[in-house]
């Protein structure tokens, strides 16, 4: 049997020097988590799509990510998120952009790929399609975390006077899984609260299948994490998987090309995790840290958050 997982935490990783040992203790269980929910589906012999979407309800779970249960607030205070799941097989995806509620936003986007003919969804309609489709949800004291709220006033404090916010750990956050199934069967799936203050009803490239989501059997599995708007500006999921089919790229060349010459020349600070159809993982980002982890049939997993 073979099979490759591969889940991220955003790139919007704590500063190096800022980094506690505790908090980086915390991390990398998190991932761990994330890491054995997909591969006890692949060892199982589940589904990719399965096992993703098992993976990102983990880093959902997880308050140290942005997403999910650890959402960041909005300019208005409020918590709006996206996220999109996307099969490889028959490129079936359901996506779902700026909601409130479901305690697991990955499966209210499964919800809408699954019992409706869209791919995209929002506002009560996209709450009501989850609800029907049996999706648990949490009210706001379940979503609310101290170090969250506090970040978003020492946000806006910034924006009053006029100063630019450019923590990473604030400005980027999402959560992701790529994987490959022992039928050689490809799935992404992505959840994230966005950024700190952003504007309410911003929508970024969670949702927006080929920019920060995509699958395909024939070439590879993304999940992006990072300057959403250059994301989608670049189409970057799906650029990696042309420039496999029409260059012949292997993915961690085109992966690579993508993140740190379209991505990196061009304001777009960031990463991906990606896998192939032949179960190889790529998982390059420009800066300076990715939280992330992968594990393949028969070895240990393996997190990371630096780059050494």
């Amino acid at each position: 049997m073979r099979y490759s997982l591969a889940v991220h935490g955003g790139a919007g990783t704590i500063l190096k020097s800022k980094m506690t040992p505790e908090k980086e203790a915390a991390y990398h269980a998190g991932l761990r988590r994330a890491l054995e929910a997909g591969e006890a589906v692949l060892k199982d012999g589940g589904a990719a799509l399965d096992a993703v979407t098992a993976a990102v309800c983990a880093l959902e779970d997880e308050p140290l990510f942005n997403a999910g249960r650890g959402a960041v607030f909005t300019d208005h205070g409020e918590q709006e998120m996206d996220a999109a799941v996307m099969d490889g097989r028959d490129r079936k995806a359901g996506t779902i952009a700026s909601i409130f509620g479901p305690k697991n936003p990955v499966l209210a986007a499964r919800a809408v790929m699954e019992h409706t003919v869209h791919v995209c969804m929002t506002g009560p309609n996209a709450l009501e399609i989850a609800r029907k489709a049996g999706v648990e949800f949490a009210d706001k004291d379940y979503f609310f975390t101290q170090a969250r709220w506090d970040a978003l006033q020492e946000t806006l404090k910034m924006k009053a006077k006029g100063e630019d916010d450019a923590d990473p750990a604030r400005r980027h956050g999402t959560v992701g899984a790529v994987a490959c199934d022992k039928d050689g069967n490809l799935a992404a799936a992505t959840s994230t609260g966005g950024w700190t203050g952003k504007a309410k009803g911003r929508i970024g490239d969670t949702p927006m299948i080929g920019a920060g989501t995509y699958a395909d059997n024939a070439t590879c599995a993304v999940s992006g994490t990072g300057h959403g708007e250059i994301f989608i500006r670049w189409t970057a999921a799906s650029e990696i998987a042309a420039r496999m089919r029409y260059k012949g790229e292997s993915l961690e060349e085109a992966a690579c090309h993508v993140v740190m010459v379209d991505l990196g020349e061009n304001d777009g600070s960031g990463g991906v995790i990606a896998v192939d159809r032949d179960g190889n993982i790529a998982l390059p980002f420009n800066s300076e840290g990715m939280y992330r982890g992968f594990v393949r049939a028969g070895e240990e997993a393996v997190t990371a958050i630096y780059r050494s």
